[in-house]
């Protein structure tokens, strides 16, 4: 069943507009690819549900929520597992409770693999919870079993090095990078992990990270000749955006590859935690990680430019200082590649000069626009096949760009795309319009993606 087909059955049980029994007779015949406007108009056409008004409203909450990812409530009579093709049976929690610490860290070990070959981007295990993971943006339970907190703590503790539990158990927080070798079939893998207590017990979630680094073409990009353009300048700033979980950091790691390999030069990543490790191909690449090689961004990217860098590649750009920092190496003969977390080029803009206080605006503005040398922005979207397509928007600073960024008229931004589209640009509605006419995509999912749909 769709992840809004259940939102809405949902959403209709709870101000009981079905019974458990029509629940149940709906789920029973649903076919698996009926999504939640199909099922309303289903249960219009049976006089089960009358109220049009209540459904329309239903129908947008359970897309959203759906898009969002929300944890899918339960269904009277429902079983809440969902398959994911190539995953298997998650253990029992009686066979895990049985299992000696190595047996369990290696049933851990296995399942962080699993999770790395069918394409999940995170891993929950939390006392208290279901163990659960995000796939294409949604949130798929591994079992119907609550994982116990004594269970859960063991999972997650035994990944830990003896310096690491001790700060957890101090802090009651840890962000780290867990780096799994030796598995099977030599299989060599980092993860940025975070744990946490909460009020159930403790908290365990872990990106996943490909097992290999994808080209700017494997990605999905369509204007990877363009994007290699901006590769090709050997000084100014580049920033790759875009929201929590649309593939930044992936992508980042194939810009980085793509210059290890085609450039012989100095390359220094400062990165928080480093979650894909580089080898030096062509250039030399030297990755730096915050809180274990160096106390902070700023400090890292202060010595950095001692350093002997051609490249600067910063994990997220967060503040005055680390802005500043970038745009100053920028402009003093190297090229630094960023990633900031704004939704498009306008946006990224705003974020990055607004910073400033007003005394340095005129400043900044002419710095970045001298300095600035394009904004790759990027979003997964859902595609028809239950999967993600990436939409992405990329900005080239022209002449005309650049005089929009010193002249504060960042409204012109769209306009001056629009009329760049022979230097490669395009704006993140013209890539949604595109999956649309290919058919990667609904038309819901491109209205609620676009900006101003109803133009």
């Amino acid at each position: 069943m769709l992840s809004d087909t259940h939102w809405l059955l949902h959403f209709c049980y709870e101000n009981s507009l079905l019974t458990v029994g029509q629940v149940t007779g709906m789920m029973s015949n649903l076919d698996a690819s009926t999504d939640a406007q199909a099922c309303a108009n289903m249960l219009l056409k049976s006089g089960w549900v009358s109220d049009q008004n209540f459904l329309d409203d239903a129908i947008r909450a359970a897309q959203t929520n759906a898009r969002e990812g929300y944890e899918l409530p339960a269904l009277p009579n429902a079983s809440s597992e969902v398959e994911i093709a190539g995953f298997g049976v998650f253990p029992s929690l009686v066979e895990l409770e049985g299992m000696g610490d190595d047996e369990l860290l290696s049933e851990v070990k296995a399942l962080f693999m699993t999770c790395q070959k069918v394409g999940v981007s995170d891993l929950h295990l939390t006392g208290g919870s279901r163990p659960r993971v995000r796939h294409h943006r949604k949130i798929v339970y591994l079992s119907d079993e609550v994982l116990p907190d004594s269970l859960a703590r063991r999972m997650n503790l035994l990944l830990l090095k003896p310096e690491q539990r001790k700060e957890y158990q101090d802090n009651l927080d840890l962000d780290y990078a867990l780096t799994l070798s030796g598995a099977e079939g030599g299989c060599h893998m980092r993860f940025r992990a975070n744990l946490m207590e909460q009020s159930k017990g403790i908290s365990g979630v872990y990106r996943i990270v490909a097992d290999h680094l994808l080209t700017i073409e494997e990605l999905g990009f369509p204007n990877a000749d363009e994007i290699r353009k901006l590769l090709s300048y050997h000084n100014g700033i580049i920033l790759v955006t875009g929201p929590v979980g649309s593939g930044k950091t992936t992508t980042l790691a194939s810009l980085v590859h793509e210059l290890n390999v085609t450039r012989k030069e100095h390359i220094i990543t400062v990165e928080d935690p480093i979650e894909v490790m580089q080898n030096s191909e062509n250039s030399i690449v030297t990755q730096r990680a915050v809180g274990e090689h160096t106390n902070s961004f700023q400090t890292a990217l202060k010595s950095a430019l001692r350093e002997d860098p051609d490249i600067i590649v910063i994990g997220e750009m967060r503040d005055l200082a680390t802005i500043e920092m970038a745009v100053t190496a920028a402009e003093t003969g190297h090229l630094v590649i960023a990633t900031m977390h704004t939704r498009d080029a306008q946006a990224t803009l705003n974020r990055l000069l607004d910073v400033f206080p007003a005394t340095q605006q005129n400043q900044i503005r002419a710095m970045t626009a001298g300095s600035l040398r394009g904004i790759l922005c990027q979003r997964l979207i859902p595609s028809v096949n239950d999967g993600v397509v990436l939409a992405c928007e990329l900005m080239v600073n022209t002449n005309a760009v650049a005089s929009i960024i010193r002249d504060g008229k960042e409204t012109g931004l769209e306009a001056a795309m629009q009329s760049g589209r022979k230097q490669g640009m395009r704006t993140m509605n013209e890539s949604i319009e595109t999956l649309l006419a290919e058919g990667r995509i609904t038309e819901e999912v491109a209205a609620a993606n676009l900006v101003n749909p109803e133009n």
